[in-house]
């Protein structure tokens, strides 16, 4: 069995997150305290009581599913459940490097916090906004992008599985490509509810602020491969802090991501956070690749013994 660790983004929080497991054990605990601190502010209470508006701002949510997924994490490492290889979908790429150890966990929870107020700041609201396209080829959708980029910017922002891309740009380039889509057969081409076109060039100014703040950073050796969302291939500690500023503009390339770790002999997923979005990704991708989801005491159980702990 080779095990990859696997880290869900934003849009995976609700309130309630976290607080099991956070009562049960004291390894969790110890991250929530630490994240709270480092923050100034307590990130716990957010997680585990909402509210909901607050909880879904950009730069609490970051951070929020960040603490969430590092504090699970230090749950399964002392049941002794080992990964050898890790990757995370865009935020999640954070909870990765943590686990790598190439990033500190107060620096990391710091950072995303920034990361999330970058993103949210740099294109005013309603400017930009995202759609999932379901049913169509991926190069059927690119096409599409490229054709609508006459009438603004649209582009691939999120590969998630085989007949799943979302593309994110500016609102009217965007429901024009959702049109076209429907045209060309889409089973689904729906705007999302989200608050910036994320993982698209609209981005790049969210990217060279955040350079500033990594420029202070110092990343370790990887204990770990971590995959990268900008490449689908191995990060060495020289690239990390520009895949991570590449990565806020740049498409997440989670299909391919997962399709690497599975070509170098990954049979075995675990996805560790709020919800099971990655799980069912990674079903989509292969079939005959296990995968199982930690984010409170049913699905802990559930994953350990399915992992023969």
């Amino acid at each position: 069995m080779k095990v990859a660790f696997i880290y869900p983004g934003q849009g995976a929080q609700y309130a309630g997150m976290g607080k099991e497991i956070y009562q049960k054990y004291q390894e969790a605990r110890e991250i929530f305290e630490r994240a709270d601190e480092a923050l100034g502010f307590s990130i716990s209470e957010l997680c585990f009581e909402g509210p909901e508006e607050e909880l879904v701002k950009t730069e609490n949510t970051q951070p929020a599913i960040l603490t969430v997924s590092v504090a699970l994490t230090k749950v399964l490492q002392k049941r002794g459940i080992k990964a050898e290889v890790t990757a995370g979908l865009s935020l999640g790429e954070y909870s990765s490097l943590v686990l790598a150890e190439a990033l500190d966990f107060e620096d990391a929870v710091r950072l995303v916090k920034n990361r999330g107020k970058y993103m949210q700041e740099v294109v005013p609201q309603g400017v930009g906004t995202m759609a999932a396209i379901l049913g169509l080829e991926n190069e059927v959708v690119e096409e599409i992008c490229r054709t609508v980029s006459q009438v603004g910017i649209v582009e691939p922002a999120n590969y998630n599985c085989p007949g799943q891309l979302v593309i994110s740009g500016e609102v009217k380039a965007v429901e024009k490509a959702v049109e076209l889509a429907k045209e060309k057969g889409a089973k689904r081409a729906v705007v999302l509810a989200v608050s910036a076109p994320f993982h698209c060039s609209m981005l790049k100014k969210a990217g060279e602020l955040l350079e500033r703040d990594l420029e202070k950073i110092e990343i370790k050796d990887l204990k770990i491969p971590v995959v990268s969302n900008v490449t689908a291939d191995y990060a060495s500690k020289d690239q990390v802090k520009d895949l991570l500023i590449k990565q806020v503009s740049h498409p997440v390339l989670w299909e391919q991501s997962v399709k690497r770790m599975i070509k170098d002999g990954v049979d075995t997923f675990v996805e560790i956070g709020p919800g099971r979005t990655l799980t069912g990704f990674v079903k989509k991708i292969d079939r005959t690749k296990s995968a199982y989801n930690f984010e409170d005491e049913e699905s802990l159980l559930k994953t350990l013994s399915a992992l023969g702990v």
